[in-house]
């Protein structure tokens, strides 16, 4: 059970061992306590987290074939469907995100695995296991020189640490596996260039800086007066819509480092729960 957010304090991060015979280490948050009222039945959450990750990358799927397909005649296609895949791209990594932190299925570990891979697969044939040690090293240590999506000192500026944010992520490999992917789709299902660039390309380009600058820049940049606690970020407080579309919710980002295993989804009932509590 997922339990109130009364005494954060309580929250802890476990790393649990996947197999005894690799040693892979893999993240699984959980809330311990003992004392706190229950406020989400595990059982529940996991259908709703399944059904949710089935719906982004079926949507995402959906909505890559039909834009690959259409004929380019209207600017205000373009900047339609240019907004709309951003947003779909986006829903992907969130969708990786929470399976890090198993809250697709609480019970489950292989379910969050399959959607987390095939998540980032879709998204950039990016790994999964390389990105839950670097996840993990981000939540254990944030906003430290030991954090890999922190700058370094040097690159405090949105523009800089974004480029030194995304050397962190460069895989010669996937540029290979892209390059691959894009000669497929053009010589053998014959998408045109334009199409593949404006509705492929720029959308996740445009998804890699909205998640950069709502999920990292504005959450866990060093305010004047300093941090106020360990987590070493900040949430940004929006519209519940343009929180949704923004980034997923995930402005709440102090919320989710204290209760890392609740799914992007639950994070303004988490938020409004914690408000009426403090006051």
């Amino acid at each position: 059970m997922i339990l109130s957010p009364k005494n954060s304090e309580s929250l802890t991060l476990i790393g649990l061992d996947s197999s005894e015979s690799d040693k892979e280490v893999w993240v699984r948050a959980a809330i311990v306590s003992s004392t706190q009222p229950k406020l989400i039945n595990n059982s529940k959450s996991a259908i709703g987290g399944v059904a949710i990750a089935s719906f982004i990358i079926a949507l995402w799927t959906g909505s890559f074939i039909f834009l690959l397909g259409i004929e380019i005649y209207n600017p205000l296609i373009i900047i339609l469907g240019i907004g709309w895949q951003t947003f779909l791209y986006t829903g992907l990594f969130i969708t990786a995100h929470d399976a890090i932190h198993e809250s697709i299925d609480p019970q489950h570990h292989q379910i969050n695995y399959f959607f987390g891979s095939l998540a980032l697969l879709l998204y950039g044939f990016f790994s999964y296991d390389e990105l839950l040690k670097t996840h993990r090293q981000h939540h254990h240590h944030p906003a430290t020189d030991k954090d890999p999506d922190f700058h370094d000192g040097k690159h405090k500026n949105a523009v800089a640490w974004y480029l030194y944010f995304m050397q962190g992520y460069w895989s010669w490999w996937r540029l290979i596996a892209l390059i691959i992917t894009y000669g497929i789709l053009y010589n053998f299902l014959h998408i045109h260039h334009v199409n593949l660039m404006i509705f492929w390309a720029v959308p996740l380009l445009l998804s890699s800086i909205q998640l950069f600058y709502f999920g990292t820049f504005l959450p866990h940049r060093e305010p004047v007066e300093g941090y106020s606690d360990s987590s070493h970020t900040r949430s940004i407080y929006l519209p519940f819509l343009w929180s949704f579309l923004t980034c997923y919710h995930f402005g709440y980002h102090q919320e989710h480092h204290k209760y890392p295993n609740i799914p992007w989804w639950k994070l303004p009932a988490i938020a409004k729960v914690a408000m009426q509590q403090t006051f």
